[in-house]
Formats: C-alpha cells, structure tokens, sequence
C-alpha cells in the first residue's frame, strides 16, 4: 500500500514556498520529502520534524542554531543545507536532494571492500569532517547511514549538526544499535564532552567495517557493545582478511586507540595519516580481493577485471518507509568509489552470461580471449569530478583514454576550472584509447543587476527574474522625481554584477514629500484652503472633541501632525471642536476661601483671591466672578471677593 497518500503533507506547500511532492523516508525524529522550492524552482530534501518535538521548544531552539551553523559550512563533500524555518506545526529543514545510496547500503548488499575502494570513500569523509573540525563543529554519529555515495560515485557526509540536537532522543530511534556500534569510549563515560576525536573513533570503526565486512564488536543487546568499546581494543582487521597490509591494520589502530589523546586530534590529521598509509601500499595490496569475492571467483561465477571496477554499482532502491538516513540517496556527490560488484554467492547461484562465456573459452582451452575481452581492451574512467582541467587530462592520459570535447557550463557548486561531470561517466567501463568529454566549470553564473528605477514594482520584478536574480526586501521612501509606488532604486545598485539568483532590495518611492501645515485654531474653511495649497486632501472627522482651548468650530486635531511630512495627495483628517465643556458653577459666597476653594476645585474650576485692601486679613467669601447657579467652561477661573 502506498503510505505516501495517506501523509496529509503530500501535495501541500510549506511555508508558501515548499511543494511536498512525495515521502521518501520516515524516522525516529523527522519524515524525509521530496520537494519543489517554488521560489527557485528547485529540487530539495525536505526535514519536518514530527510534532511531538516539534512541540519541545528547547528542543526546537537548539535544532534551529545548529542547523543555522551548519548552513555556513560550504564543502563539496557536506550535504548542503538551503534553509530551515516553521510553518505552524511544523518545523523543517532544506537540504540538498542526492541521487544515490548510502553506504550502508553497500556493505549490506557487498560486504567486504577492497582496499582501494575504501580508501576512496574514507577520503572524502574525512575531507568534509577535516572542514567541520576546524570550523568548530563535531558531527558526533558518524556511520556507515551517514556516508552517502551518489549515483556518478561522489562521497558527502550528511547530518552535521543535527545529532547534537537528537542526543536526547537517539535512545528511542531504531538505530540506537548502529549509533551504539560507532560510539568512542569518551561518549560513554563522558556524555557531552566529545571533541573531534570521537569523529576519528566513528571513522576508524567504519574503515574496520569497510574492509572486514563486519563491525569491531557485538553483541546480544547495546549494553555489551558499550562495554566493548571502553574495554576492548578493535581487532586488527587483518585478523579477519589475512591478506590485507599491515599499513591497513596501523590506520585503524591509530584512530580507534582507545584513549582520545593517542588518536589523531582530528580528521585532518587522520587524512593525513590515510594518505600516507596509501602511498606505501603496492597496486596488489590495494586490489587486494575481500573473502567473498575471492570465494567468487574461484568458482568461476565472476572473472577479476569484474571484482577491481573504478565505479559503483548502485544497490536496489528502498522502500520509502525505511530508516529516514537513506533519503540522501538523491543527490550529486564529489568523490570516486569504486566498489566490487556483488559477487555471485550472496546473489544466488545464476551465472551471468559473461560466466557463461568464460567457462566455453576455457573448455576450448582459449584463456588468453578472457583476459582480452575482460580486460586487455577496457578499463574504466578515472575520478575526475572536481578535479582541475589540467588534472583531469593527466589522469586521462595515465589511464590511456583520450581527451574529447572540453564544454564549459556555470556551477553553484564546483568551483571555477574545475570538472563537473564526464562522458561517460565516472566509473565507466571504456575501451582504451576511447575519449572521454569533460564539462568544466565556469563557476557560478554571474549577471548584473539591471536598472529598474521608474519601473512599478509588478514590472520591477519580472525584469529580476528575466535577469536570473530574485526579488528581495520592498522598503519605501519620498522621492521629489519618481512617482509614488515606482522603483526609486536597488540595493545592489543597477549593474553590480552579483551570482545567479541572489536576492536584490528595492526601494519604492512614497511620492513627493510634503510638509503639513498647522491648522489647529483655524476654521473649516480656513484650514480646508491652507491644506488644498498644500497640495493635500481635507477630511472631516465625524465626531467633535470638547476642548476648552478652541471654540466650537475651529480646528482641535489633525492627522498628520503638524511639522511632519506626507506624500503629495494624501489626506488630513481634521477634528472640529464643539467648544468646552459648561458645567453648573457652585453658589460659595459666605463661605470661609478654604471651604470656597475647594468647592470650585472640586467642580472642575480654577480659583483666583481678589482681596484688596479690605480683604487682606478677612476670611470670608464676599462675591465670586461667575455667580452661583450659572454654567462656565470646565477648567475656566472663577475669581472669589475676600474681606
């Protein structure tokens, strides 16, 4: 049954940006999507987080930072992450979309590597963990799940940053045990205190596993493979694979070393150490057959020149509700690999046609046309991805294949000079002497900001988008010569030359500015005449305001202020006064001028002593101004007679 139709996700657009095409993969912390990022009209991996973490607002809190730390770290090798962001609910992250497998997809459907294949897949691992390490981050779940291999054979690592976020829940996922597997004794003893070290450890188990087939320690339950890590060493995998070199047995001695500072500091200095171990193997030790498929070929179902490939052979795709680390599976990777195809043994008993052609050569005793058809006339394109023009014609030339056609096309991702992709493709088998078209990089594509001052902005945009570029932040302001609503200018300013779909400003113009006069105490009319020749609307409020300060029918309030600015042709709403407010005025004459003065304070008046010469030493009000009974303006004086 297809699960996907049941995801109420599927067919909606996340955050007015993300059309959810289709669910690729379900876990313990978030469901995978394929999508179209509708802004850049693009193909993306799309992250969401189940709503019950979602729900956890540290936990989100820390999901975001990191995620937005990992955004800065640009390497050819590291999946990419575009963006992160919510939508309700929701919360997700952008991820570049990879076209492949993992390679624990690989070891499950071949075992065993040959040495040369996992040294090619080692390398740019620990490239891409070297360009973590030194900017400060340590991945910390580096597995076989994590290490994705794309279908033209380039490496990148997945899931930086985000197992510091799902420490917490890691216990509750189905890949505890395969987290448990790659775990340094630090992470055990230690929780929270992993440096890049422990990426070391995780590498040295993976390469352990790479070349035996099987991880270093196991057991019935996590418990005893925690208890293996801190107590016992990982066996030499020589142990297992006798042929292998001793240079092999020291790489991963060196990074599984049980105490961190025997270990090399980083993954830089493990790469340094890789490098190294493989310019001291001979070619032999480095095609060196794994068991399976030495047992392979001894029984005839597969010849050598099948078992040493310079390309990866892609296992069956999953199902889409397996574990959500296979969702990488869609996406360019950077580095060669080359892996042994599945020997006939774990495949079944059916032999191939090729086997069957092997076997009636030798019967008719003509063993020298295998070697020619299998190997004598072929070979395979080398890695080339990535690799510099001129690199690229060199190892052409040692591998005794010709240059063909050299095109050039614009590249976010490979840099200037540098190969993007090959015909045939790397890993290809190909006669020698055939020629091999390569497609370099002319870097990112580059345009230029066009000139869209004077352009209304539905018009403004669709020439950014003509020009490669996207609309960015609309801002406003006056503007004496551009009309109100049009482009006054961008930022970038018109012909900065900026990459491919970068984002420009655009500042629209508010109109010609205005200064609004101050009509408050003048008439209607009045100030409908001082307002018009100011190039401004007039509007009446509805409703009068009491002010003791205006008569009824002047002007109390406007808006705008006086003294601000407004834009040609904009409106000032005028408030009238209906005068103040008359309230009845108290009869105090008689009275003593506190028990007076209080009496008018009280009603809402101001109090003003006129004693004379008479009335300097009296007590008593003689006269009040306003007599008693009668209405005043609230807040008006009313002056008191003493004697």
């Amino acid at each position: 049954m297809d699960t996907t139709l049941q995801d109420p996700l599927v067919g909606q657009v996340l955050d007015g940006r993300y059309r959810v095409e289709a669910r690729i993969a379900v876990g313990g912390m978030a469901t995978v999507y394929r999508a179209v990022d509708t802004r850049l009209d693009r193909v993306l991996a799309l992250k969401v987080m189940h709503p019950g973490l979602a729900a956890d607002g540290t936990f989100v809190e820390r999901f975001i930072r990191e995620a937005k730390s990992v955004a800065r770290l640009a390497h050819p090798n590291v999946v990419q992450v575009f963006d992160q962001g919510t939508d309700g609910a929701y919360v997700y992250l952008a991820m570049e979309y990879i076209a492949g497998c993992t390679l624990r997809d690989v070891l499950r459907d071949r075992g065993a590597l040959q040495p040369r294949a996992a040294l090619d897949i080692l390398e740019p691992v620990l490239a891409a963990l070297g360009a973590a390490h030194r900017a400060g981050f340590v991945h910390r779940d580096m597995k076989p799940e994590n290490v994705l291999i794309g279908d033209d054979g380039r490496v990148k690592v997945a899931d930086f940053g985000l197992v510091r976020s799902v420490d917490t829940v890691t216990s509750t996922t189905g890949a505890v045990l395969g987290t448990v597997s790659y775990l340094a004794p630090e992470q055990i003893e230690q929780p929270g205190t992993a440096d890049a070290r422990v990426d070391v450890y995780a590498c040295g188990v993976v390469l352990y596993e790479m070349l035996t087939g099987e991880k270093p320690h196991d057991g019935e339950s996590p418990a005893i493979v925690l208890y293996k890590h801190l107590h016992e060493d990982v066996p030499p995998p020589s142990a297992t694979v006798p042929n292998l070199a001793y240079e092999l047995d020291a790489l991963v001695a060196s990074a599984t070393a049980r105490t961190p500072g025997v270990r090399p500091h980083d993954a830089v200095a493990l790469l340094s150490e890789v490098l190294a171990a493989r310019a001291m193997l001979s070619e032999a030790q480095l095609d060196a057959l794994p068991p399976q498929a030495l047992s392979a070929e001894h029984d005839g179902a597969e010849d050598r020149t099948s078992v040493i490939p310079r390309s990866l052979t892609v296992p069956r795709p999953l199902p889409v509700d397996e574990e959500e680390d296979r969702f990488h599976r869609t996406s360019r990777l950077e580095s060669a690999a080359p892996l042994p195809p599945a020997p006939a043994g774990r495949r079944g008993s059916r032999r191939g046609p090729l086997a069957l052609v092997v076997a009636v050569l030798l019967v008719l005793g003509v063993g020298a046309g295998v070697w020619y058809i299998n190997s004598g006339q072929f070979t395979r394109v080398p890695a080339l991805l990535t690799q510099t023009e001129a690199t690229a014609k060199d190892r052409l030339g040692d591998a005794g294949l010709e240059v063909g056609s050299v095109d050039r096309a614009f590249s976010d991702t490979v840099e200037r000079g540098r190969v993007i992709s090959t015909d045939p493709a790397v890993g290809s088998r190909i006669r020698h002497n055939d020629a091999v078209d390569l497609v370099v990089s002319k870097g990112p594509q580059v345009v230029k900001v066009p000139d869209l001052e004077g352009y209304r902005l539905d018009k403004a945009k669709e020439l950014l988008k003509d020009a490669g570029l996207e609309p960015g932040m609309v801002t406003r302001e006056f503007s004496e010569s551009v009309a109100r609503g049009s482009v006054v200018s961008t930022s970038p300013e018109a012909g900065t030359e900026r990459r491919s779909g970068s984002a420009v400003a655009l500042v629209l113009s508010k109109g010609r500015p205005v200064d609004v006069p101050d009509v408050t105490g003048e008439s209607l009319e009045d100030a409908r005449a001082e307002l018009t020749e100011a190039g401004l609307k007039v509007r009446v409020a509805e409703e009068e305001v009491t002010s003791s300060e205006y008569d009824k029918g002047e002007v109390a309030e406007q808006t705008p202020q006086p003294d601000t600015q407004a834009v040609a042709g904009d409106t000032v709403t005028l408030t009238l006064s209906r005068g103040p407010e008359m309230i009845e005025v108290p009869d105090v004459v008689g009275d003593s001028v506190d028990d007076a003065t209080a009496a008018l304070e009280a009603a809402g008046f101001e109090v003003d002593e006129d004693r004379g010469l008479l009335g300097l030493f009296g007590d008593t009000v003689e006269s009040q101004s306003v007599e008693g009974g009668d209405t005043a303006p609230k807040g008006s004086t009313i002056t008191i007679e003493i004697r």
